[in-house]
């Protein structure tokens, strides 16, 4: 004789009836996937960046009490001429690095995906290496190859005949611009794969029709290729625009700002307000981070204003 059903038996049972509906069990799993990374965007993203709004209100070292001064630290900021020198220095960076990667980049890609060359496998590989090392390890290789008296670039000089003698490439004369080239040197390869990514998609009849009609490379690069993946060109060049404008390690690790603040930037500059030697003024490196914020953000604004933006269909 079957026992009979208690009304704890029927909530039982109408409690799995739920969980078993197709719609409750999607926004179960939708929410067990997202709460751990947007929990995590919470906790170590946003929360700490609203901190620093409220920081940058402040005159604070990290461990004392904290003093309000509402806007000086924004009125000192605009008076700070090491401030605006080290936006210049940003700014020089981002008129160069970019433009110097992305074209780097395209020109080897479009050569490993159209000319068939012995080992272009093992070029990408090749190319892609420093991506492989840490922007830190990059700037120390860069260090050895700039170096007055064993450096790599000196002793390459000296057998085309250009006596260097003991000159040292990060010194006040040529810091700034020997930044430049380990920047390069270190984006190129992340861009190549992702050209070549974008280029091998494209039909390969548009190029035999080109062919046909007697276009050269040149031509086909220029109404071909460049026009067909000019949305992944729009995004790379966003993506190092914004990286040139907020990254800093590479000056840490070559100069360290040096010599004398003359490749100093806006990142690195903030940095050294909050943890350099000998200063630790959270607020003021809060409010430098917002006129960054700002920057960013008026910098996507505008690419996204003059940067062609339309995909063009085969």
């Amino acid at each position: 004789m079957s026992k009979p059903a208690t009304v704890g038996d029927n909530l039982s049972a109408h409690r799995h009836g739920w969980l078993k509906k197709t719609n409750v069990q999607k926004w179960i799993f939708v929410l067990l996937s997202i709460t751990p990374a947007f929990g995590g965007y919470l906790v170590f993203t946003l929360y700490p960046n609203l901190l620093s709004v409220y920081y940058s209100f402040l005159h604070w070292d990290g461990i004392g009490e904290p003093t309000y001064v509402g806007f000086k630290n924004f009125v000192y900021m605009f008076e700070d001429p090491y401030v605006w020198r080290a936006l210049g220095h940003n700014l020089l960076f981002m008129v160069t690095i970019p433009p110097a990667v992305i074209l780097i980049s395209l020109v080897l890609a479009y050569v490993l995906t159209n000319r068939k060359y012995w080992g272009s496998s093992v070029f990408k590989v090749f190319f892609f290496f420093p991506n492989v090392l840490s922007t830190v390890v990059i700037a120390l290789l860069w260090s050895f190859i700039y170096d007055g008296s064993f450096g790599l670039l000196n002793a390459f000089l000296g057998l085309i005949g250009i006596e260097m003698g003991d000159f040292y490439w990060l010194g006040e004369k040529t810091a700034l611009w020997a930044i430049i080239p380990p920047a390069i040197w270190g984006g190129v390869g992340f861009y190549i794969v992702i050209f070549v990514n974008a280029m091998v998609t494209i039909p390969k009849s548009l190029y035999e029709s080109a062919l046909l009609e007697g276009a050269g490379h040149r031509t086909r690069l220029f109404t071909i290729t460049l026009p067909l993946i000019s949305p992944i060109i729009r995004v790379a060049t966003l993506f190092l625009a914004l990286g040139v404008i907020k990254g800093f390690e590479n000056v840490l690790t070559l100069t360290n700002g040096g010599p004398a603040g003359g490749t100093d930037v806006i990142g690195l500059y903030m940095f050294n307000i909050a943890f350099g030697k000998g200063s630790h003024d959270y607020g003021y490196a809060s409010a430098i981070g917002m006129l960054l914020f700002v920057i960013l953000i008026t910098s996507k604004w505008l690419s996204d204003k003059w940067l062609p933006n339309q995909s063009i269909e085969y």
